[in-house]
């Protein structure tokens, strides 16, 4: 992708200042999962999930203006990866360099920015599949690889104008696929590859918690999908509001579902269902109506929570990252091959109901050449990471005094 030096009289100031709200939305994301699973997990382990998704802040910002920002975006090597040395330590980049993906009127450094907010939460998700058990070290060593080998060459392939998904018509409006689909399959893979918790968990410790980070995850996610547009528009407009409807009639149909079958409502259940709407309506939000989006929600909370149901008797998918997060990301990339219109957005596709069968084929193609290459990888990076520095948390050793023994320090005082 080239980007010309332009006089900042182009700059568009509206809707830079826009952008700019919306990667700070993006940015309260990352906090919002770490209370999210953090209430989530025991009193005596919520530091180290805590620390996983804040350490991600830094390191994956650092990744990101050394090389990842070029591995995503810089000019194509095959419409797989970017160039790493074409943007890498911000080369190439000024502050009068224009993002020239649309005609937004942005600068390539507010285009920088917000793109890395993405980057650090994606692998943040991963973490709750295999809470509990991993130690600190080696996940700041597959926090490295694995947004340099996962991450950014699906960033490439689908964000990139020269990415070869995104040439063959493949869409993901906002990280149903880059981000959900890629980090939901890791997940799976890294709870198969550390194996069930031995030591008896409590379980959820705090649900206010779960209720403050969901709801910093939902206000957050306007800027995740309504941003995605990348400028103020129609587009802009009715991505913001199909990701509130998604997310509302996904946490209504949860907390429905979760009723009939336990004969309570549950809190936690709305909340989990409400995060499986957001991350489903994410590829589709600026393609599909308001009604579609009402629907995609629906669809979204049976799907993930008889998937969830089903994962749980066979996998220790701590916080259910697959069920919710995976399960819900291919879900809306394929439905984006069902629901989209371009009534709704002139730049994106027709899905099947409008006419165009070929849409859900891509996608569903996408789709599986996304999970079976963040599956592999995932083992492959954990199995190599363990020859040189043990992937596992000796369980029996550390008992339940995980934050103790991996940072010395205790979230809750004895007496509490």
């Amino acid at each position: 992708m080239e980007h010309a030096l332009v006089n900042y009289l182009s700059l568009d100031v509206p809707n830079t200042a826009f952008m700019l709200l919306c990667a700070s939305l993006v940015m309260l994301m990352t906090p919002g999962l770490a209370f999210f699973y953090g209430g989530l997990v025991p009193r005596k382990s919520i530091v180290t999930i805590m620390a996983q998704s804040f350490f991600s802040m830094g390191w994956v910002a650092a990744l990101w203006f050394i090389v990842g920002y070029s591995l995503s975006f810089g000019p194509t090597l095959n419409g797989i990866i970017g160039d790493p040395l074409y943007y890498s330590f911000m080369n190439n980049i000024d502050p009068g360099t224009m993002y020239t993906g649309n005609k937004g009127g942005i600068p390539l450094l507010v285009h920088f920015v917000y793109q890395m907010m993405f980057a650090i939460i994606t692998p943040a998700l991963i973490t709750g599949a295999f809470a509990n058990r991993v130690n600190f070290p080696a996940y700041l060593v597959f926090l490295t690889f694995w947004t340099l080998l996962v991450y950014c060459p699906f960033v490439h392939m689908i964000w990139s104008p020269q990415g070869m998904l995104a040439k063959w018509g493949v869409v993901d409006f906002a990280g149903g696929i880059v981000v959900h689909a890629t980090a939901g399959f890791a997940a799976l893979a890294s709870a198969l590859y550390v194996g069930k918790r031995t030591v008896a968990s409590d379980g959820t410790h705090n649900i206010p918690y779960i209720a403050l980070g969901a709801g910093l995850l939902w206000f957050g996610w306007y800027g995740f999908n309504a941003g995605s547009e990348l400028q103020v528009n129609t587009v802009t407009v009715s991505a913001f509001v199909t990701t509130d409807i998604a997310a509302a009639f996904a946490a209504v149909t949860w907390f429905i579902i979760e009723k009939i079958r336990t004969g309570k409502p549950k809190l936690v259940g709305f909340l989990t269902g409400a995060v499986a709407g957001l991350a489903t309506i994410t590829p589709a939000a600026g393609y599909v109506s308001i009604q579609s989006a009402a629907l995609i929600g629906i669809i979204a909370s049976f799907v993930c929570y008889f998937v969830v149901l089903l994962v749980r008797r066979y996998l220790d998918d701590a916080l259910d990252v697959f069920g919710v997060h995976g399960v819900g990301g291919i879900t809306g990339s394929i439905l984006v091959g069902v629901f989209a219109s371009a009534t709704w957005n002139a730049n994106g596709p027709d899905g099947l109901l409008e006419g165009n069968g070929m849409q859900i084929i891509k996608q569903f193609t996408a789709v599986v050449f996304t999970s079976v290459w963040s599956f592999i990888f995932t083992l492959a990076i954990l199995w190599l990471i363990n020859k040189f520095t043990v992937v596992k948390v000796d369980q029996n050793k550390v008992g339940g005094e995980l934050d103790n023994t991996l940072f010395g320090e205790d979230a809750y005082s004895e007496k509490n």
